[in-house]
């Protein structure tokens, strides 16, 4: 895994933002600190203001685990192209959206003991998928072990992990890697970057497409199928600022869609 903003992958970006691309990123863990409380997750000032000025340079879409309401309201001020919710659900779920939702209640009856009987684990419902949060959770081992137990008897469910969460989706719903490939053919954009942090965004590096997508992972992993990576989130101000340079340099307007 290779770190995309080593002088030697200067190139690379180069190339890159002198293409008709969109860029497309996770939200919290990638745009956003990892917070205790999710509820308290925001940009910080300078991601916020490199986010507004990349946006007036590129075509810019979130795709995030949190409902896609939750994810319009703190990037708010801040035009991009489109807000996918739900791990890649929302919008394009919306013809499933109420078998979807029926699933989601079903499984949150079943899993609602956890929160009783397990301290700081708490239960996310987002209406289309679950999170189950045990960050708080003083024995993190004990309380993984029951949620990955629980999780285990539900039926038609695909089952996530992440930093200290559980997700949980309906299974053969459109996730993170369909939504990139769609929001990219509606943009008419020839390529695409993406920046993720999670399991959940193992989706979209997975994807095999040579040339067309460049992959960036938050944080290095081993096991990860992103090519590239940056060292931590705070480094994310930076491939911001990079992007923005570059394109600055190549005088190349933003074109939307049509």
């Amino acid at each position: 895994m290779r770190n995309i903003l080593a002088l030697s992958q200067r190139r690379l970006l180069e190339e890159l933002a002198a293409s008709n691309v969109v860029l497309a990123f996770d939200f919290d863990g990638t745009l956003a600190p990892i917070v205790t409380d999710p509820k308290r997750a925001e940009l910080r000032a300078r991601t916020r203001q490199r986010l507004l000025t990349l946006s007036e340079l590129y075509p810019v879409i979130v795709i995030s685990g949190r409902a896609q309401s939750d994810v319009r309201k703190r990037l708010a001020g801040v035009q991009i192209q489109a807000v996918v919710g739900n791990h890649g659900m929302e919008p394009w779920g919306a013809d499933a959206a109420e078998r979807y939702a029926r699933q989601v209640k079903r499984w949150l009856a079943r899993l609602a003991p956890l929160a009783e009987l397990h301290r700081g684990v708490v239960i996310e419902n987002k209406t289309y998928s679950l999170s189950v949060h045990y960050r708080k959770a003083r024995q993190k081992r004990a309380a993984r072990a029951a949620i990955m137990e629980a999780t285990a008897s539900l039926t038609s469910a695909r089952v996530v992990g992440g930093k200290l969460v559980v997700n949980i989706m309906p299974e053969g719903a459109p996730h993170k890697g369909i939504a990139l490939e769609r929001e990219r053919d509606r943009l008419r954009c020839d390529t695409a970057l993406y920046a993720g942090d999670d399991d959940t965004d193992e989706d979209v590096f997975a994807l095999d497409h040579p040339g067309r997508l460049l992959s960036i992972r938050v944080g290095k992993k081993g096991t990860s199928s992103a090519p590239y990576c940056v060292d931590r989130q705070t480094d994310i101000d930076e491939l911001l600022r990079v992007l923005i340079e570059l394109r600055r340099k190549q005088g190349m307007p933003h074109r939307a869609a049509e």
